[in-house]
């Protein structure tokens, strides 16, 4: 059956199958290949004129293009004997919908060494795709072309090539590009200000947005979604309640992108509550909201809430969609809650997205970091074709399980299966290297990075300069740094990190000091590095700068980093402004209550300790095992023995949380302390795990209570189990000296000197002046000794 419709114009072919108007095709919007191909079939034995067979060869190329078959528009491309640049146009953007954009490139270039000249349509066609392939050269070449093409000052290309060079890394040239137009519409301003934000240039992406209000242009969805993202990204909390002012006034508040986007702000700068409000205000509410509000409780870590939202989300009937699923399994993967984990596995299977690799990539990442290997790997094994992620995240997964071996082993199939690691790969397998203090392990990758031409990548350097101080060459990981020619916040982490790590304290200060000059601000990990530093060596007013600092970035609502401040204040000494902070926490997690926990404890607060506990646990927040902890040296230091016992014999039952050497440590001390000696030693008789430490608090009991009998036999003990260490024979001297047996104090003394024992000298800290000086015994280097 003849199934063309008559010409209505001789010269012109109306090409569809008469079931709508005009140059829709019907088979092309239902995707009617078969039916398109039969037309196609009766088209070419036919015979047409020169310009109908020209529409008729275009119109095909759209229809297959539409279609999803860019194999057989490139066919009827190629048989075309003298395509114009409408052919031209068609075919780009066939190959650019099918996000094949090297072929873009390659057809481009083709044209250009034929007669036809681009038009606009071309050229903000190929524009988009040096953008997304990050191929500045490239980019700068067709801005020449543009230029000799006479395209300038056409609105739509000037703006692809703004959002070119933004995507690409230059700012300054699409910027450039933006001040010469001769006028600006809504899709310029928003192309600036969405490349300030790719940069994090907050304060600039502000400035443009009031910039482009005082030009009388009026922003969009997309205008809000842009500078609502730079306030989320910076945390800039304030600057984010000001644009939800605007979006009010503007009342841009219905449209769901917009509430989307200032829902993941507010939870992105830790005011959850906002966030959750604008949530339930919700006329209606996407996919994506549902998404924005339990990634917002996951990234504030309350999972417990995130957990609900995503109940209440299958309850309300919108079906998750593979980022759903990535949030929820990454908070499983948070709270280590295989259960809830494996549940949501069965969900993916329900909805059909067990094959979907980002899914499956988290699955494999939330099985891991719940210590099931063995699942993250059956996954893995399953996967028919994994990619370059899916590598990625088993081997991550060996790296978080500490199997440096098996990491390894891994990263080398990798590349016998042809797939070539990026930069998650190696920050994943230096991960394991610097878990593990693996340095030779390390080196080898360091050398595999070099091979890979990724030693300019950001986070590959980064992972390096990690591995190396983690493994005590901070000589190397600072000539890694030195060399960088970009260091992001992420990279001046490391470095700081590793002075803190390797206990230079003066070295975490200075290179602090310098990230800020180099205009690098800090972030919460910043701030999470730095403190505990400050309570470390007591540096008090360097904490203090840093509070006022956090203050200023509005980092203060972030819960890592408000838990920091409080450990530092109770560990320097001021407990109110430990106490004040913790007060003004709106969701205090366990690590929040476990801070002010110690700080008491430290205090000598015992009761205050036991109390805070208590409310801990009404608060619905399950203690951890350095909650514990806090509660049984509080317990030691009280002498409240049945207390003690209590709550560790029941630690397990409770909350599920198996005793660790620092429990029995605890316990042992508890004995030890109130003069139970025999029950201590008979403790530790029946401890499945008998670390020195245990023995020393025994030792430290017998000094307390001066029992002379078990103080010999524990230090015989020690001797004989860790004949290099110097304590045993420093606090069982001790307990002689306290007695007035000094014939036998220098027995020991001598014993040591025969035996070359050294005890490690005392070392001290001060702040002076928002300095931080040491000083150890012996040492005459500091020049104000």
């Amino acid at each position: 059956m003849d199934i063309l419709p008559r010409l209505r114009n001789r010269n012109i072919m109306i090409f569809c199958c008469g079931k709508m108007n005009k140059n829709t095709c019907y088979n092309c919007i239902n995707n009617s290949i078969p039916e398109g191909k039969q037309i196609h079939s009766q088209t070419t034995a036919r015979a047409f004129v020169v310009s109908t067979i020209s529409l008729q060869q275009n119109t095909l190329i759209n229809m297959y293009d539409k279609c999803g078959n860019c194999m057989d528009a490139r066919k009827v491309f190629d048989k075309m004997t003298e395509p114009n640049v409408f052919s031209w146009n068609m075919i780009l953007a066939a190959y650019r919908r099918h996000r094949l954009p090297q072929e873009v490139l390659t057809l481009f270039r083709q044209m250009q060494q034929t007669d036809v000249q681009s038009d606009q349509f071309t050229f903000s066609s190929i524009l988009p795709v040096c953008a997304s392939t990050g191929t500045i050269e490239y980019g700068m070449e067709i801005h020449k072309r543009i230029i000799e093409n006479g395209f300038l000052s056409d609105i739509v290309v000037v703006n692809a090539l703004i959002d070119m060079y933004a995507k690409c890394g230059s700012i300054r040239k699409a910027r450039k590009s933006f001040d010469k137009m001769p006028q600006q519409n809504v899709i310029s301003w928003n192309a600036i200000i969405a490349g300030y934000a790719q940069h994090g240039l907050v304060e600039e992406a502000l400035e443009t947005f009031k910039q482009m209000q005082l030009a009388g242009v009026k922003p969009d969805s997309a205008t809000f979604a842009s500078i609502l993202t730079v306030c989320a990204k910076m945390g800039a909390l304030e600057h984010g309640m000001e644009i939800h002012l605007r979006v009010v006034e503007s009342r841009f508040l219905s449209d769901t992108i917009v509430a989307n986007t200032l829902i993941a702000m507010y939870a992105k700068c830790g005011s959850i509550q906002k966030a959750n409000g604008l949530f339930n205000k919700m006329p209606q509410r996407n996919v994506v909201s549902w998404n924005a509000i339990i990634a917002g409780y996951a990234q504030n870590w309350l999972t417990e809430n995130a957990l609900e939202i995503f109940k209440q989300m299958y309850l309300t009937g919108v079906k998750p969609n593979s980022a759903t699923f990535a949030s929820i399994l990454t908070v499983c993967a948070k709270m280590g809650a295989l259960e809830h984990g494996m549940e949501i596995h069965e969900k993916t299977m329900e909805s059909g997205f067990f094959s979907d690799v980002v899914v499956v990539n988290t699955l494999i990442a939330m099985y891991a970091k719940c210590g099931s290997i063995q699942k993250a790997y059956k996954l893995f094994e399953k996967m028919p074709e994994p990619d370059v992620v899916s590598w990625s995240a088993i081997i991550a997964a060996y790296a978080q399980s500490g199997l440096v071996e098996k990491g390894l082993e891994t990263f080398k199939k990798m590349h016998l299966a042809g797939v070539n690691p990026n930069s998650a790969s190696f920050a994943s397998i230096l991960l394991a290297c610097a878990k593990m203090e693996a340095l030779e392990q390390g080196m080898e990758i360091h050398q595999k990075v070099i091979e890979s031409g990724y030693l300019l990548d950001v986070v590959v350097v980064t992972a390096l300069i990690d591995t190396y101080t983690k493994c005590r060459r901070i000589h190397k990981a600072l000539r890694l740094f030195g060399k960088m020619p970009q260091r992001n916040v992420v990279s001046w982490n490391a470095l700081i990190g590793g002075y803190a790590q390797n206990g230079l304290v003066e070295n975490v200060f200075n290179i602090y000091k310098q990230m800020h000059l180099a205009g690098v601000n800090s972030d919460s990990s910043t701030f999470a590095t730095v403190l505990p530093v400050c309570a470390k060596f007591g540096a008090f007013e360097q904490g203090k700068q840093i509070h006022l600092k956090i203050v200023e970035s509005g980092f203060l609502s972030k819960v890592i980093v408000a838990n920091a401040l409080i450990d530092m204040y109770a560990k320097c000494g001021s407990l109110q402004k430990a106490r004040k902070l913790f007060d003004q926490m709106h969701y205090p997690d366990v690590v929040s209550w476990t801070a002010i926990i110690a700080g008491y404890a430290m205090h000598g607060y015992r009761n205050d300790v036991l109390k805070l506990f208590e409310q801990m646990k009404h608060s619905g927040t399950n203690p951890d095992h350095v909650s514990i902890v806090c509660v049984l040296f509080a317990c030691s230091h009280a002498g409240l023995v049945d207390e003690g016992c209590r709550y560790f014999n029941h630690m397990n039952d409770s909350y599920c949380i198996m005793p660790t050497v620092d429990h029995y440590v605890c316990m042992v001390d508890l004995l030890g302390r109130a003069g139970y000696l025999e029950d201590a030693l008979n403790f530790i008789i029946k401890m499945p795990i008998k670390p020195n430490v245990v023995w020393m608090c025994l030792l430290a009991g017998c000094r307390s209570h001066k029992h002379i009998g078990l103080g010999e036999y524990t230090a015989a003990f020690l001797y004989e189990l860790y004949p290099k260490i110097a304590a045993p024979y420093v606090l069982l001297s001790n307990i002689y000296a306290e007695l007035g047996r000094w014939g036998d104090v220098q027995k020991l003394r001598t014993m040591m000197k025969d035996r070359q024992i050294k005890k490690t000298p005392g070392c001290s800290w001060i702040e002076v002046h928002k300095m931080v000086h040491a000083f150890c015994v012996g040492d005459r280097s500091h020049p104000q000794i």
